[in-house]
């Protein structure tokens, strides 16, 4: 008997990261924008906008979080056209410019950072839910509301990407109408303690310190996004694009709305929020600053609002991207379903509710490894291999990007190169670490290892070939069970 090889030996072809084709894309501009606005609101940019109305004014925080917003957002559309055009995610393309086991080191780093950020959001979620349960039934345990609304969370995020747009849907709104409402109270709040929210300043800078703390703000929330612009694609592949379409705007039109219009909009509504926050009640504390602020069935709607931001901001940004990551890591034995249930488990024993006293500083730090991760990806798919991609070779064990033992080094070097670079400078981390990191890797890739290790869509740059929906191509992966020649000198009976 002839002996063959079932596609469940290969781990790259997991089913859950197979390409998405073009049939099955279905968020549309509108769709976007409305996980935007789910996304954007999340409760640990109140701690970016309390530690910046320290040294800035409100305009000046405002200027500074939109910068921030605007760069990371131009990332992310950059880096989103590799899932729009390939229906690739994050963990799968990464093997082009860091091999297909290299990839697992990196993509680790921003599972885990995801992971943490479920477990901060839900920390404050659990906490809004234990107030409002405090207030309507006077139960009282917040780690209890922090475990189920974890496991409420995996669940929808298990039911698929529709389940999570019809929940942003329905949240969006509400989000919206609170938002205005708690700023408007927080500010009132702050005038009657004799302070004008849009000039006062608890410690004024000037000068270069000012430029600083301006930079402190803005790379910040670079920082606090660059997880997202990293593995855009594994949410871009889900949008609608149209077909042959070689102009680039036209192409990432949904993209573009979403993350350069709506989120740095709502983006800057928490900062502000968190600023007033601060004025009202000396706390970046939003749950509890509203506890001082209101009461009664207005703070079950207000801590309502809390629930339903971390919730939709969870589902989107955090857990999606890790259990993709842990289900690339794990092969077809580790479904997308586990790997959510992995990224709730490190969420949890990470133990969140002591991580919020220094986030700020947490976010430099991952800003510069993660925008370095950013520059590579923008190096390797643009700079290197013009968009083109031998998409098929991604899937295979022994193919073009097993390169050295399922390494590339060139990738690996520039990240880790970028990283330690970025945060040299730890206020202008996300921006040396995107520039450091793709200045090193075109570097290294195309004047030694891909001197090494050839690229066939490098060598014969052919759009028919390695281009995806420009050429109105969905990509398709072959997993059933490919036959293993035998030597003729072997006997087959």
């Amino acid at each position: 008997m002839s002996k063959s090889k079932s596609s469940s030996d290969n781990y790259l072809k997991s089913p859950d990261l197979l390409p998405i084709k073009y049939e099955n894309r279905n968020i549309g501009m509108l769709g976007f924008g409305v996980i935007w606005v789910g996304m954007a609101i999340v409760l640990a940019a109140f701690a970016i906008g309390a530690g910046g109305i320290i040294n800035l004014s409100m305009p000046m925080l405002i200027l500074a979080t939109l910068v921030g917003s605007v760069l990371i957002g131009i990332f992310m559309v950059i880096i989103g056209d590799i899932g729009v055009e390939h229906g690739l995610s994050f963990p799968v393309y990464m093997r082009a410019p860091f091999g297909t086991i290299g990839t697992h080191l990196p993509s680790f780093a921003r599972a885990f950072t995801a992971s943490c950020w479920f477990g901060i959001n839900t920390y404050f979620g659990a906490a809004a839910i234990n107030g409002i349960l405090n207030i309507l039934i006077g139960f009282d345990n917040w780690f209890v509301c922090f475990i189920v609304f974890a496991g409420l969370q995996l669940l929808n995020v298990s039911l698929g990407i529709k389940s999570i747009e019809r929940f942003a849907d329905f949240a969006a709104p509400i989000i919206i109408f609170i938002s205005i409402w708690m700023y408007l109270q927080l500010s009132a709040e702050a005038k009657e303690q004799g302070k004008a929210v849009w000039s006062w300043v608890e410690a004024p800078q000037t000068g270069f310190e000012q430029f600083t703390a301006f930079m402190v703000i803005a790379t910040a929330i670079m920082g606090f996004w660059a997880t997202l612009a990293a593995d855009m694609p594994t949410l871009s592949r889900h949008f609608k694009a149209p077909k042959y379409e070689r102009n680039w705007f036209k192409r990432n039109k949904t993209q573009l709305l979403g993350s350069l219009i709506v989120q740095p909009v709502f983006n800057t509504l928490m900062v502000v929020i968190g600023a007033v926050c601060y004025m009202a009640t000396g706390s970046g504390d939003p749950i509890n600053a509203l506890q001082q602020a209101a009461g009664g069935f207005v703070l079950v709607m207000l801590l309502s609002m809390i629930v339903l931001a971390q919730w939709s901001t969870n589902t989107s940004a955090n857990v999606i991207p890790a259990a993709t990551i842990f289900s690339n890591i794990g092969g077809p034995k580790v479904p997308f379903w586990v790997g959510v249930v992995i990224a709730g488990i490190v969420g949890t024993v990470v133990q969140p509710w002591s991580l919020f006293d220094i986030l700020n500083s947490v976010l430099l730090v991952i800003g510069g490894i993660l925008s370095s991760i950013v520059g590579i990806l923008f190096a390797d798919y643009y700079l290197l291999r013009k968009r083109r991609v031998n998409v098929k070779e991604l899937y295979e064990i022994n193919g073009q990007y097993r390169y050295l033992k399922g390494v590339n080094l060139a990738g690996l070097i520039a990240w880790i190169i970028g990283g330690l670079i970025a945060n040299i400078w730890p206020a202008y981390s996300s921006l040396i670490g995107f520039f450091v990191g793709a200045a090193i890797y075109f570097v290294l890739a195309k004047f030694w290892w891909f001197k090494k290790y050839p690229q066939a869509e490098i060598v014969n740059p052919s759009d028919e070939d390695y281009l995806g929906i420009t050429t109105g191509r969905s990509w398709t992966i072959d997993v059933e069970a490919e036959p293993i020649s035998v030597p003729s000198t072997v006997s087959t009976e």
